[in-house]
């Protein structure tokens, strides 16, 4: 993984001049007679394939970055996003191998001299890549089950810090790549949480919390933690397709996936106090017996008393079409900044309220692409909602898994009773709450 500044931020500089060269060229090929449409359908393939390599290559801050773009590639026009679709998505699970001899070096450093004497076989080769570290297949020799060993890359917090800030001095140029998604935000939200990866001691403490809570339970599956220090995490190996594969079932294998799947996202604060904060497809599997299993918990909340009452209330307020009520609560929230009518926060909170107004919802890409296109159009107006809005810390990850759960049910096109979900998992939202 390489950590200095310098090279890490000549390896991100790269991808737009290397947009400007294909341009050029894409120019050059025009006046030759080649059409513009198979021309500019070229361009943006190899516009994927480079950041993909980039962003996979860097690992650390650009590759998390590179996640968070694949996870809303639903909200892209269809003639950019199938090359994302397929480059970017990749990044949720594969990049290049960490040297076996510094895999070595930080088991030592972490578990001991004595490391391989917890292994009765560890495999040398990473069976999974992930922003900050590489996973390890291995059977843990205390009780002769499979494990999965996180080892974090050398050096992964200051590439982390050096990747964000970089990324960030270039989120105009790097924009177009985004489809229409505000990059600007987007890394901002990431430099806020994704530090918190780093310390796996505290991911092992908010998996295991999770794995005691759903232990046993017929439709999620956390793996139990067998042994952890700040840059090593054993635990249980889950075998399981990932979640993305659910897009070639049927209609009826879709729809309870993905009914599954936001179950996990909501149900985590009640039962067990803790918010799974990365809702991207690479961290949940479909395992053998139907059920879904949930890694990697480096990003997470802990909320010992749930999902916030208000927030229930405030949707349940908002399907009433109480627009004085909506406009009143979130400034008791404190998420309005200045004056805006109370017709245009209702307006503001669809992509929200209108999944939950129905008994069954359909996600598709259709409609998870409106809304952004509405919400971009509002944030480019002089009286912008979103200028307005001041998501308060403890709302921050909130929204985001929000968000970024109702994108994955729209890739997955998905038709089931979200409401349902919120009912039994969202306080302020049932009836007579």
């Amino acid at each position: 993984m390489p950590t200095s500044t310098i090279g890490r931020g000549a390896r991100l500089l790269g991808v737009p001049l290397g947009m400007a060269g294909r341009a050029t060229v894409g120019v050059g090929r025009r006046l030759m007679g080649e059409s513009a449409d198979s021309v500019d359908a070229d361009l943006r393939e190899r516009a994927a394939l480079q950041l993909f390599k980039v962003l996979g290559e860097l690992k650390g801050g650009a590759m998390k970055f590179g996640q968070a773009l694949s996870l809303f590639e639903a909200v892209l026009p269809d003639d950019i996003a199938e090359p994302f679709r397929q480059h970017l998505a990749k990044l949720q699970d594969s990049a290049p191998p960490m040297p076996v001899s510094r895999v070595e070096a930080v088991l030592a450093d972490e578990l001991g001299p004595g490391w391989r004497d917890l292994f009765s076989s560890f495999g040398r080769r990473p069976a999974a890549a992930a922003s900050i570290g590489q996973v390890h297949k291995a059977v843990w020799a205390a009780t002769g089950e499979p494990v999965a060993v996180k080892i974090q890359y050398p050096g992964a917090e200051a590439a982390l810090r050096s990747d964000l800030a970089q990324i960030a001095r270039l989120s105009t140029v790097v924009a177009p790549l985004a489809g229409g998604v505000d990059v600007k935000a987007l890394v901002e939200e990431l430099s806020e949480r994704v530090m918190e990866e780093v310390d796996y001691l505290t991911e092992a403490d908010h998996q295991a919390r999770a794995a005691a809570a759903f232990d046993g339970d017929p439709q999620l599956a956390v793996p139990h933690i067998r042994a952890a220090s700040r840059r090593v995490l054993v635990s249980q190996w889950l075998d399981g397709k990932p979640l993305r594969t659910a897009v070639t079932a049927d209609q009826t294998e879709r729809n309870r996936i993905g009914l599954t799947y936001v179950t996990a996202l909501f149900a985590g604060p009640q039962r067990a106090g803790v918010l799974h904060g990365d809702p991207h497809p690479g961290n949940f599997l479909i395992l053998p017996d139907g059920r879904l299993g949930v890694i990697d918990w480096g990003l997470a909340a802990r909320l010992p008393e749930g999902l916030p009452y208000d927030m229930g209330h405030l949707i349940r307020v908002a399907i009433d079409g109480d627009a004085p009520g909506v406009a009143a609560g979130l400034r008791s929230l404190g998420f309005v900044t200045r004056e805006v009518s109370a017709d245009a926060l209702l307006g503001y909170l669809e992509p929200f309220v209108e999944p939950a107004s129905t008994p069954e919802f359909h996600f598709t890409r259709d409609w998870m692409r409106s809304q952004y296109e509405r919400i971009g159009r509002d944030s480019r107006s002089d009286d912008s909602v979103a200028l307005t809005l001041n998501v308060p810390p403890v709302y921050a990850l909130i929204h985001r898994v929000w968000l970024g759960g109702i994108a994955v049910l729209s890739q997955l096109d998905v038709r089931a009773r979200f409401r349902d979900v919120l009912t039994d998992y969202l306080p302020g939202f049932g009836p007579g709450s």
